[in-house]
């Protein structure tokens, strides 16, 4: 290993991690029946496990908060036995893992939901994008805006889901509040045109957020809750017309709150870094604990950032798909290799478990 930076261990709150490297979250939609992790699972993140965190894939808190198919969940007993698998690899490899809580809100399909019920969100307004069901791509539903009365239940299965999530084994849990899922769909005017106390205002979009944070809180601990924000990100279709207002508010609010780490898409996710004006070190100065940076990093662009105090930790994506030892490619100057979009979603071993490390595709070469 090098001495750079990013190879330094980290202490986050009681964890000490191995060095400050993230597996951000990815989706790979294969979960097996009852939407238990793929027996492949228990694989697939311990060969990642040289992070020093590993984040995994968004996992719905509730048969309501589904929107693509084979995703796993975290709210039956099987559900909790399948993860328990997961985290014994990934423990026994000496990494740590958060598990990320969903609910998608409006980004779904009636066939993913019980009863062919319409999705859900905090305004009945469809956005123009796309889920995969039946095995391709099709449009999403028409949502139906949640009455008040189902938003404290909403709350509940976050808290729920947290109680399961340190069940399984899990070292803590992330709150998915981007990527323009159900908390951001809230937290963004765009798709949220209430006038009740979850509408309208910064603060009053942000309440549910707020309220779900300091639920799971509550339940695990502090020193066990992070949160994903994406302030302008326009994934999904959500958009807000004060993006630096509304999550320097959230970011405050969030300090106070006292979780342990804040996980930031800094620009357009999964694109490009300036595809709107903010100050992210704005969030960063309100926010005393931990701050995880993501969104286009490589090894030089993360070794400044952390040299500058702009993050504590970096979270990278799609590279780890393809390098299972994303790790030690990055600490040894190694080439990076891509992978097979076609295997990136759904199917079993095929582009999930069979991408060599560096070492493995040396020996081959030889």
């Amino acid at each position: 290993m090098t001495d750079q930076n990013l190879f330094t261990p980290y202490t986050l709150g009681s964890l000490t991690l191995a060095n400050r490297i993230v597996l951000a979250p990815l989706t790979r939609n294969r979960a097996g029946q009852g939407l238990v992790p793929s027996e492949f699972a228990a694989t697939y993140y311990s060969q990642r496990a040289s992070a020093g965190l590993l984040i995994s894939e968004a996992t719905q808190i509730s048969r309501q908060g589904q929107g693509y198919q084979d995703t796993p969940g975290i709210y039956t007993q099987a559900q909790i036995d399948g993860w328990r698998k997961v985290t014994a690899a990934v423990h026994e490899k000496g990494a740590k893992i958060f598990l990320q809580l969903w609910h998608v809100g409006r980004v779904s399909h009636v066939d993913l939901q019980e009863n062919a019920a319409a999705p859900v969100a905090p305004s009945a307004i469809r956005p123009a994008t796309k889920v995969f069901v039946n095995n391709r791509f099709e449009d999403v539903s028409a949502p139906r805006a949640l009455d008040i009365s189902e938003l404290p239940g909403i709350v509940n299965d976050f808290r729920q889901a947290a109680v399961n999530a340190i069940a399984a084994g899990f070292d803590g849990v992330e709150i998915h509040g981007a990527n323009g899922y159900l908390l951001d769909q809230f937290i963004k005017d765009g798709a949220n045109v209430r006038t009740d106390a979850y509408g309208g205002s910064i603060e009053n979009r942000a309440r549910l957020l707020l309220e779900v944070t300091a639920a799971v809180v509550a339940e695990i601990g502090a020193d066990r809750t992070g949160i994903r924000l994406s302030p302008v990100s326009p994934a999904n279709g959500v958009s807000s017309s004060d993006p630096q207002g509304q999550f320097d508010y959230i970011v405050e609010q969030l300090d106070a709150l006292g979780i342990v780490y804040l996980h930031v898409v800094e620009g357009a996710t999964g694109g490009p870094r300036d595809v709107a004006p903010f100050d992210f070190g704005a969030l960063r100065q309100r926010f005393k604990n931990t701050y995880i940076a993501n969104n286009g990093y490589d090894l030089e662009l993360a070794n400044a950032r952390i040299a500058e105090d702009h993050t504590d930790l970096i979270a990278f994506g799609r590279p780890f798909i393809g390098n299972p030892d994303l790790v030690e490619r990055l600490a040894a100057g190694a080439p990076l290799a891509g992978f097979n979009p076609a295997t990136l979603y759904g199917g079993g071993a095929e582009g999930y478990i069979d991408y060599p490390t560096l070492a493995e595709w040396s020996a081959a070469a030889q």
